[in-house]
């Protein structure tokens, strides 16, 4: 490719295979934005969309296979007994009352510490655990 300079120093593309490889450029950059836009994920053939940060919109969408997936995001690798006690105490409560439950309800309820749910969950009950369990990202403190 074959640039030059202007006077105040702006780079300039000559000849057509300056422009086509700007063009290919640009192709392989829009492509990347739309999907970093689309926000969502494919898990055994089922779209699964989230919001900006991460938490899937629809959570009936929700499985084990999603969580897994989910996870790792979350710098979990793989989901443990005691993982899944957490999980579905969240879905549950979440079920029952449509909103994620306080962390000192999880601690009690869960027999786990705070500082075992920040081993399990790396990230913390809202944006690990929760993620994780397929809730809407909470509005409070979880």
């Amino acid at each position: 490719m074959l640039t030059t300079k202007d006077k105040e120093g702006n780079f300039k593309v000559a000849g057509i295979v300056g422009c086509v490889t700007w063009v290919s450029l640009i192709l392989i950059l829009i492509k990347n934005l739309l999907e970093v836009l689309s926000m969502s994920f494919e898990v055994n053939g089922k779209v699964i969309e989230v919001d900006e940060d991460g938490f899937i919109t629809d959570p009936d969408l929700w499985d084990e296979a999603v969580a897994e997936y989910l996870a790792k995001t979350e710098e979990v690798e793989e989901l443990t007994e005691d993982h899944w006690k957490v999980i579905n105490y969240l879905r549950d409560y979440y079920k029952q009352y449509g909103i994620a439950p306080m962390v000192r309800k999880v601690t009690k309820e869960t027999g786990f510490s705070l500082k075992e749910i920040y081993e399990l969950f790396p990230s913390g009950p809202a944006k690990g655990a929760c993620k994780i369990a397929g809730l809407p990202k909470p509005t409070g403190c979880v």
